[in-house]
């Protein structure tokens, strides 16, 4: 017991030691290794001003908190010392193969859906696209619709009979939680791993395709991509300097196999996925 009781004084100790220490300064990332001081760790971390950028000789770490600081004591603007790829070819090489044609892509789309456990359904027009939809309303019993406003989506639900909410402008989440699915548009339907890209701006915001139990996801054809690559040339295209807060991969229902390795659906979102695309 009085060892037990030592060793308790002793831990409590170094606690109190510890919490008198200063935490360090942001930006001073300092490392201190045996024998080493930090002038000397520092220099180790330094990255050579007059290397190439995109050399693969070119240590890719950061700058020291001493490096970051001028001859006149001015804080420099930090630079990211990672080389920038503009080549999107030297990506695609390390990625699974997409077809060429609309086609493959979309039945590489499908078959990826399948293999998620998401739905995946192709309309011939608008009004096709209505009619499946109102099917599934009446499959599913929906009683309450979540949605976004747009053009495309209000289209559509006009010609739903059934409750409805926006979260555009502003709602409780009591009443989206209430809801038995979640209508969203999307940015890109992504052909090489069956995803749906979506961010606040196309999708409603943050909740909208997380809470309810049911994802529909309404998506044009000129919106499916061949591959990650694509999507990413896209977003910077669209939202150039002013990304979205959020931006999603929904790749399938939520699931978890946490628990004995058992699949189960729905554990963080949406327990169902469908995709319909017009």
């Amino acid at each position: 017991m009085t060892n037990n009781h030592g060793d308790r004084k002793q831990i409590l100790g170094r606690i109190r030691k510890a919490l008198k220490t200063p935490a360090p300064k942001a930006n001073q990332h300092l490392r201190h290794s045996e024998g080493a001081t930090a002038t000397e760790e520092s220099r180790k971390v330094s990255v050579n001003s007059a290397a190439t950028p995109g050399d693969p000789s070119t240590p890719l770490v950061p700058r020291s908190a001493q490096d970051d600081v001028g001859e006149l004591g001015h804080k420099r603007q930090f630079k990211n010392q990672l080389p920038v790829i503009n080549d999107s070819d030297t990506f695609r090489q390390w990625l699974p193969q997409v077809g060429e044609t609309w086609d493959e892509q979309a039945a590489l789309f499908a078959s990826n859906s399948e293999a998620l456990k998401a739905e995946f359904v192709l309309c011939e027009n608008e009004d096709d696209l209505i009619h499946k939809l109102t099917a599934l309303k009446a499959e599913c019993g929906w009683k309450k619709i979540a949605t976004h406003k747009s053009t495309f989506t209000e289209k559509v639900l006009s010609q739903m009979d059934v409750s409805s909410i926006h979260t555009d402008g502003g709602y409780e989440i009591d009443d989206l939680e209430s809801c038995d699915v979640g209508i969203t548009e999307c940015d890109a339907l992504i052909a090489q791993t069956g995803t749906v890209l979506v961010t606040t701006q196309s999708a409603g915001g943050r909740a909208l395709s997380v809470l309810p139990p049911h994802h529909v996801v309404i998506a044009r054809r000129e919106q499916l991509l061949p591959d990650l690559t694509a999507a990413y040339a896209l977003l910077h295209e669209r939202y150039k300097s002013t990304f979205p807060t959020t931006i999603s991969l929904i790749t399938g229902p939520s699931r978890t196999g946490d628990i004995e390795r058992i699949l189960v659906l729905g554990a963080h979102g949406p327990k169902r996925l469908t995709i319909f695309c017009v």
